[in-house]
C-alpha cells in the first residue's frame, strides 16, 4: 500500500483554509475516486491529472486510487487543487519521496500536457498558508511574483509538472520551450475573468488610468463641489452630487483617485487579495498600490454591487472598490433594492453574504460618490423654468434615493450649470490635483497621528460615541448643529457625521480642534444651506 499527502488551499471569499490532499493506493481494479466535498470543476481534475502525469513522462499507477481532501466539511471548488493532487498521487506511487511533500502547499491548475496554469486567488491562498505556519509554497511560474508578496514564505514557481518532479527528486530541471515570440502567454488567461477589462468600469488600475492627462484644474467652476471632493478624500466621507447633465459630476469623480494618497502595504495586500479572487489583477503588476476606482453601470444587479451570484460567491463592486472609490453615476436609475443593499457595507465596512453552502465575508471599506440629475430631463432648477417635468414626476424621481441611504452620505452638494463666462474666462483655473493632493496627504497624516492606537484610519470611520467623548470640538462650536437636530433638519446620525466632517476640515486647515468656522462649513456641506463661510479650503488656512 502506498500513501502520500501534501497541502493546498480552499478559498472561502477572500479567506483561505489549508486543505490536506491525501492519496492512497491499494491493490484492486484500477480506479480513481475523489472525495472531500469537491464541486464539478474539482471532480474533473481526475481526468486532467491523469493526462498531465502521463504526458509528463511518469507512469500512472494501475491500482485502486483514492484521493481525499481534508477537512471534508469545507466546500472545495476550482481547479487550483490539480497540482497538489498530482504530487500526492506521484508520492503514493513512490515517484516522489512522500516525506518531501508533507510540508509543502501547492496551488495551480494542470493542463493536459502537464503545464501548470495560474488560478485566481493566489495571494489570499498564500496568506492563508503563511498564517497556518507553512513556509514552502509551489505556484505557477507566472504567478510567483504575486505569491512572493507574502513575507516569510519560500516560493517556487514552476511552468510544468515535469519541472516540479525534477525539483522534488533532485533531477536535472528540464527547460520548457518558450511560446512563439510576440504572442500572448496562454497561461496568463487563468488570472483574468472574461468581461473584466478596463471598459467595464471595474478595472483595478482605476487610479492610474485617470492620472495621466486628468487634472482637477480642468474642472470649470464648481468650487463647492471641488471643496466637497477634497474633504471627502481627506476624511473618507461619502458624497452626493446633484446637478444638470454636463456640469462636471463625472469629471470630478474621475479625478478623485489621483487626489487620494497611495495605499499602505497592508491596504495594498487587502486590495490585491480581493482583485486576485475576482480575476482582475493586471498582468505584470501583482501588487495594487493605488486606490481602485469602480464605476458600475446603472443596470447592475444587487449581486453585481454587493457580491454573490450562483455557486461560489464572487466579490461585487463594493469589494472591488475596497480602499478606493465607488462611483454610481445616474444613481436614481439603479434598482432601489440594489441601492438599499449598500446600507450595511457603508456602516460596517464589509459585506456578509449568507448562502446555504456557507457564509462569505468580503471587505468593503470604500468612498462612495453618488451623482444624479435633479429630474428626468435634468434641467430642473430653482433659478430658471427650463424643466418641463410635472412636479409629481420630479418627486417620484428624487424619491428613488431612500432617506436612510442619503442619511449615510456625509456631503451633499448641488452642482450648478456652467456658464458661458466661466468657460471662456482665462486665468480662472482652479487648483491642480498636485496642490489638493498635498493638502489631503497632510490632513491624513494629522488624522493618523490622532487615531494612533485605534482601529480607525480616517475620520469617516470613527464612531460618533468616540467623537463625542474623546475628540470633542471647541466649546460652543456645535451649538448650531445641535439646533438643527432639535428642528429635525439633522438626525442623530447626521450630527455625528457633521462632527466627523468638521474634524476633517480642521485637519485640512491645520486646526487642533474644530472651531465654529469648521463646523459651519461641515453643516453647509451636509445640508446645502449657506452658512456664510468660504467654500474654498485655501481661504480658511
Amino acid at each position: 500500500m502506498g500513501f502520500a499527502r501534501t497541502c493546498s488551499v480552499a478559498l472561502v471569499g477572500v479567506e483561505g483554509v489549508v486543505v490536506e490532499v491525501q492519496a492512497d493506493l491499494e491493490p484492486g481494479v484500477a480506479a480513481f475516486t475523489l472525495v472531500g466535498l469537491p464541486d464539478k470543476s474539482l471532480t474533473e481534475s481526475r481526468d486532467r491529472v491523469r493526462a498531465a502525469v502521463v504526458n509528463s513522462g511518469a507512469a500512472w499507477p494501475q491500482k485502486k486510487l483514492t484521493v481525499g481532501l481534508s477537512p471534508a466539511s469545507v466546500p472545495k471548488s476550482g481547479s487550483g487543487f490539480d497540482l497538489a493532487v498530482a504530487a500526492a498521487v506521484l508520492g503514493a506511487a513512490e515517484r516522489i519521496d512522500p516525506r518531501v511533500l508533507a510540508d509543502i502547499v501547492m496551488i495551480g491548475e494542470l493542463g493536459l500536457d502537464g503545464r501548470v496554469r495560474p488560478v485566481r486567488g493566489i495571494l489570499p491562498a498564500v496568506l492563508a498558508a503563511a498564517d497556518s505556519g507553512y513556509e514552502q509554497v509551489v505556484v505557477p511560474e507566472c504567478a510567483a511574483a504575486e505569491a512572493a508578496l507574502v513575507p516569510g514564505v519560500s516560493v517556487l514557481g514552476v511552468r510544468s509538472l515535469r519541472q516540479l518532479i525534477a525539483v522534488l527528486t533532485d533531477e536535472p530541471v528540464p527547460e520548457e520551450e518558450p511560446d512563439e515570440h510576440g504572442r500572448p502567454d496562454p497561461l496568463m488567461a487563468g488570472l483574468r475573468m472574461p468581461g473584466t477589462g478596463a471598459a467595464t468600469g471595474m478595472h483595478s488600475m482605476g487610479a492610474a488610468q485617470y492620472d495621466n492627462g486628468h487634472d482637477l484644474a480642468d474642472v470649470v467652476g464648481q468650487y463647492s463641489a471641488r471643496t466637497a471632493m477634497e474633504v471627502a478624500a481627506a476624511g473618507g466621507h461619502h458624497v452626493f452630487l446633484e446637478g444638470p447633465p454636463g456640469a462636471g459630476k463625472t469629471m470630478l469623480a474621475e479625478r478623485l483617485p489621483a487626489v487620494l494618497p497611495r495605499l499602505t502595504r497592508e491596504e495594498s495586500l487587502e486590495v490585491t487579495a480581493v482583485h486576485s479572487v475576482a480575476g482582475l489583477l493586471p498582468p505584470g503588476k501583482p501588487l495594487i498600490d493605488t486606490a481602485p476606482y469602480c464605476a458600475p453601470h446603472h443596470s447592475a444587479t444587487m449581486q453585481a454591487l454587493v457580491g454573490g451570484g450562483q455557486g461560489v460567491a464572487r466579490p461585487g463592486a463594493v469589494s472591488l472598490a475596497h480602499r478606493g472609490i465607488l462611483f454610481l453615476d445616474e444613481t436614481p436609475e439603479f434598482g432601489s433594492q440594489a441601492l438599499d443593499a449598500l446600507r450595511q457595507p457603508l456602516e460596517a465596512g464589509h459585506v456578509v453574504i449568507a448562502r446555504s453552502a456557507g457564509v462569505v465575508r468580503f471587505p468593503a471599506r470604500f468612498l462612495m460618490i453618488l451623482a444624479a440629475n435633479p429630474c428626468p430631463c435634468g434641467r430642473f432648477s430653482q433659478r430658471d423654468t427650463l424643466c418641463e417635468c410635472p412636479p409629481s414626476v420630479i418627486r417620484r424621481y428624487q424619491a428613488r434615493l431612500s432617506g436612510p441611504l442619503l442619511d449615510r452620505v456625509d456631503l451633499r452638494v448641488e452642482v450648478d450649470r456652467v456658464t458661458r463666462s466661466q468657460l471662456i474666462e482665462r486665468g480662472a483655473r482652479g487648483e491642480s490635483t498636485a496642490t489638493v493632493a498635498e493638502r489631503v496627504r497632510a490632513a491624513r497624516e494629522r488624522a493618523t497621528a490622532r487615531l494612533v492606537g485605534t482601529p480607525w484610519r480616517t475620520n469617516g470611520e470613527v464612531p460618533g460615541r468616540e467623537l463625542r467623548s474623546r475628540w470633542q470640538a471647541v466649546p460652543g462650536a456645535m451649538e448650531e448643529a445641535e439646533r438643527n437636530l432639535e428642528r429635525g433638519v439633522l438626525t442623530a446620525r447626521g450630527i455625528d457625521r457633521v462632527l466627523r466632517v468638521a474634524w476633517t476640515v480642521a485637519d485640512l486647515v491645520g486646526h487642533d480642534r474644530p472651531d465654529v468656522t469648521d463646523v459651519a462649513l461641515a453643516l453647509q456641506l451636509r445640508t446645502g444651506v449657506p452658512r456664510g463661510v468660504p467654500m474654498a479650503i485655501g481661504a480658511l488656512t
